[in-house]
């Protein structure tokens, strides 16, 4: 016999949390700055403007802040209009303070934290207001110092550089993440899946769930999911020891294991490892994990100003040379040629 089903449960997941519209509606300031990424920037918006329209209340409203009244240029040249500037927002009183501060970062990140920038942070991290990072505004935060000791995520091709940069190592490469009176994702359609993970929690499950559908989206992604996979890989139907295994090469960088470690961490034996990757990846695994130990410098090189041969010290080499030949063997050119021909997003190097 089936069970009876839970009608109470049901309803609550079924109804708004109307308190949430009890005094006025839950206010978002979205700060925005030069070089954002408008499609991280109304990835993070519509599911606000979606989820007023599926529960048919105004359960949220947003404002766009800059440092000044000057409308934003995004990366795209496309511009934003403001709605309130930092200093108003600074100078507003308490029972005004917004319920959400996000931030929306640009390039080259490290010249965006201006003193205004930086009393105004602090300013609202004092007032308790719950602050979110978007992509590169993690970095903006950890220079603040705010992060210190937080829980936290940036974009993939930044995470090594942060690491090394701020000495964090309660950074991962999670979709999102909130520890506290932070929140941080790596931006672009994470800022989505932060969004309506804020949803969920100040209007109900279900208001979050009709958000996805609305987008075509299947469901909810938890902020605990990779933002990439091993590198490389194609998962479908892929054995999890082999994941295991790349997952391991990939957290042992630095101190690189013997294979014999690998393979009985990932619980099989060395001569299955090397079936595994010869059929799935097409390398031996002593390969595969030079090349993540390269692809890991490659990012430190582009995205910090570490000397060369620290980079390589970071990455388990024990001589310049070695790694300048493995690098030039994966990349076709030499450390130092990388790091004069940066991408352009990339800039100096941050540090």
């Amino acid at each position: 016999m089936n069970a009876p089903a839970n009608i109470s449960a049901m309803k609550s997941l079924a109804a708004p949390k109307m308190s949430a519209v009890a005094d006025r509606p839950f206010d978002l300031v979205v700060l925005v700055l030069p070089g954002f990424s408008h499609l991280a920037l109304h990835a993070y918006l519509e599911p606000f403007r979606i989820a007023n329209t599926v529960s048919g209340l105004p359960l949220f409203r947003w404002r766009i802040a800059g440092t000044t009244a000057e409308p934003v240029h995004g990366a795209n040249e496309l511009s934003v209009g403001v709605d309130v500037t930092i200093d108003e927002l600074v100078s507003g009183s308490d029972d005004r303070r917004p319920d959400q501060l996000a931030i929306v970062a640009g390039e080259p990140v490290e010249r965006q934290l201006t003193p205004q920038l930086n009393v105004f942070l602090r300013s609202m991290a004092r007032r308790r207001v719950p602050i979110s990072a978007v992509g590169t505004a993690t970095w903006l935060l950890a220079r603040t110092g705010l992060l210190a000791g937080v829980r936290c995520t940036i974009h993939w091709s930044r995470l090594a550089a942060f690491a090394e940069v701020f000495n964090q190592p309660r950074v991962s490469d999670s979709l999102f993440v909130k520890d506290g009176q932070y929140s941080t994702c790596a931006g672009e359609l994470a800022a989505f899946d932060m969004a309506v993970d804020l949803i969920g929690r100040h209007a109900g499950g279900y208001i979050a769930q009709e958000v996805c559908r609305h987008v075509t989206v299947e469901g909810q992604r938890s902020g605990s999911n990779r933002q990439t996979g091993p590198s490389g890989l194609a998962f479908a139907g892929v054995s999890d020891k082999l994941l295991m295994a790349m997952r391991i090469m990939e957290e042992n960088v630095e101190f690189p294991l013997a294979m014999d470690e690998v393979a009985q961490r990932a619980g099989v034996s060395r001569r299955q490892l090397e079936r595994l990757f010869s059929s799935n990846i097409g390398l031996p695994p002593v390969r595969h994990y030079l090349r993540i130990r390269v692809d890991h410098a490659k990012r430190l090189i582009e995205g910090t100003r570490m000397p060369i041969i620290d980079v390589a010290m970071a990455c388990g080499f024990m001589s310049a040379s070695h790694f300048a030949k493995c690098f030039r063997v994966f990349n076709g050119i030499s450390p130092q040629q990388c790091r004069a021909i940066l991408p352009t997003w990339v800039g100096p190097g941050l540090g």
